[in-house]
C-alpha cells in the first residue's frame, strides 16, 4: 500500500465546505470527505510550525519531544515516521518542507543545517524542496516570463488585489505539478510521500479569481470581545500578546492587533478563503490523478494541516496563544480497503495519532515512543473503548532572540509556556509562570470565564493525569532481571 500524507499550513478546521463554519467552497475536498472518514475534532499538538510537525512526524507530545519552537532542535533519538518506514524498505519522499531543526550533536560544527530551522525531517528524501526563499518556484516564474523576483517582490501586491502571477503559476500549483510529475514517472510501488503545502499561510496574496471569490460584506465577523482592551482583560498573557507587533509580512501589512478593525478582518478573511479554495482546486487535481491511474485504491491518503489560524478572532492573527482556532485543524483519512465512506467522527483526535495510524495501516509495529493511538477502528465506524475525552496542546512563547517574554512578571525562559485542555464544553489553560485560565464553550460560540475552584481543580487534575500517563516510556516497560530482560523497549 502507498502512503500520501498531505498537509496545508495554517488551515483551520472551520474553513472546509462540509463543515458548518466559515462560508468557503471546497467541492473537491468535500467529495473526498464523502468517500473517506472525517474527524471533526482533530487538534494539532503545538504551535508554531516546527513543533507541530515534530509531533505529527514522531507521534510525540511537545513535552516529550521538546522541539518547542521554530529552530529548536529535534532530538536525534526521536525516530520519525519516515525513518521507520525507511527501515522497512520504503523510500519516503518530501514535496515541500518539514521545518525540522537538526540536532546539533549529530552533525559537525559548521554544517549549514545549523543555520536554519527549515531542515528536512530525518528519513525523508527531498523530491521538491520549497522553502521560504521559494527558489525553485521563483525559477519557474522567471522561465514563465515574470522576471527574476524575490519572494517579497512576488508577494508585494496590496491586500485583496490579484497576485502578479496567474493561478496556474502559484506556489500551490507549482508544488502540485511537481507531485503529479512524480506520479507520471515509472517507479517503485509502493511509495510513501509527504505533500506539504505552504498555503493558506501568509502572505495572503491570491491569484485571480481567488482574490475576489468571496464577497467581503457576506463574511461573518470575528469572534472576539467588543474592544481590544476588553479582550486583553481576559488574562495577563493576552494583554501582553495583544500589545505585540505582528512579524514578517503580517507586520508590514497589519502592524499590530489594534489595527484589525471589522473591514480589515473581512478583507483578510476573503483572501484567506480564496487561498483555501485554490488549495481545494489543486488537491482535486491530485485526487483525480490518483483515481485515474488506479492508485487511489491502493493508497492510504491523509489530509490535515500543521495548525490553525486566528483570522482576527480574539483580535489575533497567526497561531500564537491558546485559543482553539490556532490548534483545531481538518483531518480526513481514506483507507483503500478498511473504512466506512462518509463517516464523521466526533471523538477527539490529535496529531500524535497519525504516526501509529499510518504504521498500523502498513502492518508495521508501532513503537512505544508514540503518545497517540491508531485511528483505524474509527475508520470502520467503531468507537474504541476508553478513548480520550479532550484534546491537549501546547505553546511555548519564550523569545530567545529578543527576550520579550520577560516583560511578563514571573515568566523566565523556562516558565514561558502553556498547556491547554480542550474538552467538549471547556477550555482550560495552565501556565508555568502565570495564573491558569478556564472558559466555558457555549453552543453559540461564546466563551465565558469559569472561576469555580472545583472546576479549576478538576481540569488541573485531568491535565496532571494526562502528563503522568504520557511521560516518556521507551524503557519504562522493560526490566533487567537475573532471568533476563522482561517486557519490551524501542530499539535504537
Amino acid at each position: 500500500m502507498n502512503v500520501l500524507l498531505i498537509s496545508a499550513d495554517q488551515w483551520r478546521a472551520d474553513c472546509l465546505g462540509c463543515e458548518a463554519g466559515l462560508p468557503v467552497r471546497t467541492p473537491a475536498i468535500d467529495a473526498f470527505a464523502g468517500d473517506a472518514v472525517r474527524f471533526r475534532r482533530h487538534f494539532a499538538q503545538a504551535t508554531p510550525c516546527g513543533p507541530s510537525r515534530a509531533s505529527l512526524l514522531t507521534g510525540l507530545y511537545a513535552f516529550n519531544h521538546r522541539s518547542i519552537g521554530n529552530g529548536t532542535p529535534l532530538d536525534a533519538r526521536h525516530l520519525t515516521l519516515a525513518q521507520i518506514a525507511r527501515r522497512h524498505g520504503m523510500r519516503p519522499l518530501l514535496f515541500g518542507y518539514s521545518d525540522t531543526s537538526i540536532d546539533p550533536r549529530s552533525v559537525p560544527a559548521g554544517d549549514p543545517r545549523l543555520l536554519t530551522y527549515e531542515g528536512v525531517a530525518p528519513g525523508f528524501e527531498p523530491a521538491c524542496m520549497l522553502l521560504e526563499d521559494g527558489e525553485p518556484w521563483l525559477e519557474h516564474l522567471a522561465e514563465r516570463g515574470y522576471g527574476r523576483l524575490t519572494v517579497d517582490e512576488v508577494y508585494a501586491t496590496p491586500l485583496g488585489a490579484p497576485a502578479l502571477f496567474a493561478g496556474e503559476d502559484s506556489e500551490t500549483a507549482f508544488l502540485t505539478d511537481r507531485f503529479l510529475d512524480f506520479l507520471d514517472r515509472p517507479g517503485s510501488d509502493p511509495w510513501f510521500a509527504h505533500l506539504s503545502y505552504i498555503k493558506p499561510h501568509p502572505p495572503w496574496v491570491a491569484a485571480a479569481p481567488y482574490n475576489s471569490m468571496y464577497e467581503r460584506s457576506g463574511l461573518p465577523g470575528p469572534r472576539r470581545a467588543p474592544t481590544i482592551a476588553d479582550e486583553a482583560a481576559r488574562h495577563p498573557y493576552l494583554a501582553w500578546l495583544l500589545d505585540q507587533k505582528f512579524s514578517g509580512w503580517m507586520g508590514r501589512t497589519f502592524d499590530r492587533p489594534a489595527a484589525l478593525d471589522e473591514a480589515v478582518v473581512a478583507e483578510l478573511r476573503a483572501v484567506y478563503l480564496g487561498l483555501v479554495s485554490e488549495l481545494d482546486h489543486q488537491l482535486g487535481r491530485v485526487l483525480q490523478a490518483l483515481a485515474r491511474t488506479g492508485l487511489l485504491e491502493r493508497t492510504l491518503v491523509l489530509l490535515t494541516a500543521d495548525h490553525g489560524e486566528m483570522l482576527g478572532d480574539h483580535w489575533l492573527l497567526g497561531k500564537n496563544g491558546f485559543w482553539p482556532e490556532a490548534f483545531h485543524v481538518p483531518l480526513i483519512v481514506r483507507h483503500p480497503t478498511r473504512q466506512r465512506p462518509g463517516h464523521v467522527v466526533d471523538a477527539f483526535s490529535e496529531h500524535v495519532d497519525l504516526m501509529p495510524t499510518i504504521l498500523g495501516a502498513l502492518g508495521l509495529p508501532i513503537p512505544r515512543q508514540c503518545d497517540g493511538h491508531d485511528l483505524s477502528e474509527f475508520l470502520t465506524g467503531q468507537n474504541p473503548a476508553n478513548w480520550r475525552r479532550a484534546a491537549v496542546y501546547e505553546h511555548d512563547f519564550r523569545d530567545l532572540e529578543h527576550g520579550r517574554h520577560r516583560q511578563l512578571a514571573g515568566v523566565d525562559d523556562n516558565a514561558a509556556c502553556l498547556v491547554a485542555r480542550r474538552s467538549a464544553d471547556r477550555l482550560y489553560v495552565q501556565f508555568a509562570g502565570l495564573e491558569a485560565g478556564c472558559w466555558g464553550e457555549a453552543a453559540g460560540g461564546g466563551r465565558t470565564p469559569q472561576t469555580d475552584p472545583a472546576v479549576l481543580l478538576d481540569e488541573a487534575q485531568a491535565l496532571l493525569r494526562h502528563r503522568l500517563t504520557k511521560a516518556e516510556r521507551r524503557l519504562t516497560g522493560c526490566l533487567l532481571t537475573p532471568e533476563g530482560v522482561l517486557g519490551g523497549y524501542d530499539p535504537l
